[in-house]
């Protein structure tokens, strides 16, 4: 699901766009250790190399942390309540996200799988895959 391409100076404007636009979560891998990242850098910060090369980030992944938002932004208030989560990607990377639908801590468990869904809500949004999420 990963692929690579030659490294080359990249933006956050580039990053987002790749989500928004091109329905892919954009992410870097170091070719000296092999550490992937979600976050725009220069360098790799496990290692310091320079030169990360863009890769196609998993679109599924495990929530690793998340918390409830009954109070949301503009852009999402009429999703409240829903998780905001970060979300370990199959094969590398950490992403924040979002789920709709969670209303408490009942709805959604550390571990839980999830997908990343195409949406026209900014931000990034993850659905859980059936048969998991509650406690």
């Amino acid at each position: 699901m990963t692929g690579t391409t030659e490294a080359r100076p990249h933006s956050i404007a580039e990053y987002v766009r790749a989500y928004e636009e091109e329905d892919r979560l954009r992410g870097f891998r170091c070719p000296s250790c092999g550490f992937v990242t979600a976050t725009w850098g220069l360098a790799c910060s496990r290692c310091g190399r320079p030169g990360l090369e863009e890769t196609t980030l998993a679109d599924r992944g495990r929530v690793a942390a998340y918390t409830i938002v009954h109070v949301p932004g503009e852009e999402l208030l009429n999703e409240a309540p829903y998780a905001y989560v970060v979300v370990e990607l199959e094969g590398g990377g950490r992403v924040t996200g979002w789920i709709a639908g969670v209303a408490d801590d009942g709805g959604l468990a550390i571990g839980a799988k999830v997908h990343r869904v195409t949406s026209y809500k900014p931000g990034v949004q993850f659905a859980r895959d059936a048969g998991t999420g509650a406690t």
